[in-house]
């Protein structure tokens, strides 16, 4: 976590998906070094606008203020709706990738004011005239409550605003590292939200910070399509060869992701996974509670994974006997929080703190294809003593 202006932000190093450190040629805000190759960046807008505004999971709004009051205290909060908060930046003028270790952020821009209008090209003008920028890189276009989706169609409104600003029709929607990116969302029928951000972390690549993925139809659960976020937005590093446990890992979507990664894998759960999952030559089943598994058999594991459907405080048990046992060295764990309700979320410094307190870096995020919950990315660093 670096910080720099009064600010606090995560600094991620890799891409989308995961990749290895690039050469580099500066550094960032905590002195860790980023890859500054490839094409010149094309320049901010002269108007940089005076709010940031950050989407989020519809009910997280209130967890996500506490975390701006505690990582950018300078802020105001602003406009608030569901889905979506605003937050006055008064004196402040954050750098272009600014990403605020808001954890329950899905994406975080720079607000430059709503669109309203009757109609579809009434609004392009209306945004062509609020922005008065000419040069992006791409452009993203999404909706600020999914209930939207059936009335309202982004792809039409992206169209017209790439020939409007004159980027070929087949400009990807994903952001380059370090693309200029001019945002819409969707509000209402008629009300557009308009601003802009530097592409930085791989959540900022995506339009509204959304995973681009659906649950393809061979998964046998949604926790496949979790951890394929995880591993995208934490830039996670699983190799092949590597050797994971699940703690919880009935029905076994998240043991699928990781067999497909190369892994071999150990799932602890006393219900039965998926015959699919269950059939795989790398796979291995004991079927029992995580909490009655003999430690002496937890050793040579490289990764810790659970995602279990019970208070986060168990949870954190259940991990910390893992990873605290005699001879067990993972390299990191993976773990999903489930917040029984929104205001057990400001819990979470503490539950971040068992992680340090094990001997490893956490951070933290609440994915878009999670519910009511929080996944830790946690890497072996320095025990906190």
């Amino acid at each position: 976590m670096g910080a720099r202006a009064g600010l606090i932000f995560w600094v991620y190093d890799g891409g989308m998906p995961s990749s290895p450190p690039a050469s580099t040629s500066s550094t960032t805000g905590d002195d860790r070094p980023v890859d500054l190759a490839g094409p010149p960046r094309t320049p901010a807008p002269a108007v940089r606008g005076a709010f940031l505004l950050a989407t989020c999971q519809g009910g997280a709004e209130a967890a996500l203020c506490r975390r701006q009051e505690a990582v950018l205290p300078a802020a105001s909060k602003a406009a608030w709706r569901r889905g979506m908060v605003t937050f006055r930046l008064g004196d402040l003028d954050p750098p272009d990738d600014l990403f605020p270790d808001f954890v329950f952020a899905r994406t975080v821009i720079r607000s430059l004011g709503q669109v309203v209008a009757g109609s579809e090209p009434e609004r392009i003008a209306a945004l062509r005239s609020l922005v008065t920028h000419a040069t992006w890189d791409t452009v993203h276009v999404w909706h600020r409550d999914q209930r939207l989706a059936t009335e309202v169609d982004p792809e039409p409104i992206r169209a017209a605003l790439l020939a409007a600003y004159g980027l070929p029709a087949t400009t990807p929607a994903i952001a380059r590292p370090g693309g200029l990116v001019l945002d819409c969302l969707i509000d209402a029928a008629d009300r557009w939200w308009v601003g802009w951000h530097r592409a930085g972390t791989p959540p900022s690549r995506l339009p509204g910070g959304l995973h681009p993925l659906a649950l393809p139809a061979d998964k046998v659960s949604r926790a496949w399509l979790k951890l394929d976020e995880a591993i995208a937005t934490f830039a996670i590093d699983l190799r092949p060869g590597q050797r994971a446990v699940e703690l919880g890992a009935s029905p076994g979507g998240a043991c699928q992701r990781l067999l497909e990664a190369g892994l071999a894998v150990v799932g602890i759960d006393p219900a039965l996974v998926d015959p699919r999952v269950a059939a795989h030559p790398r796979f291995e089943q004991w079927r029992m509670r995580a909490r009655d598994v003999k430690l002496k058999h937890v050793r040579g594991f490289d990764w810790v994974v659970a995602d279990m459907n019970i208070d986060p405080r168990s949870t954190l048990e259940s991990i910390g006997r893992i990873v605290t046992a005699a001879g067990a060295k993972p390299a990191g764990i993976i773990a999903t929080l489930k917040l029984p309700d929104w205001s057990r979320a400001h819990e979470l410094p503490g539950w971040l703190d068992q992680f340090r307190g094990w001997g490893f870096a956490p951070r933290a995020r609440q994915v878009s294809t999670g519910g009511r919950e929080v996944c830790v990315c946690a890497l072996r660093g320095p025990r906190r003593r």
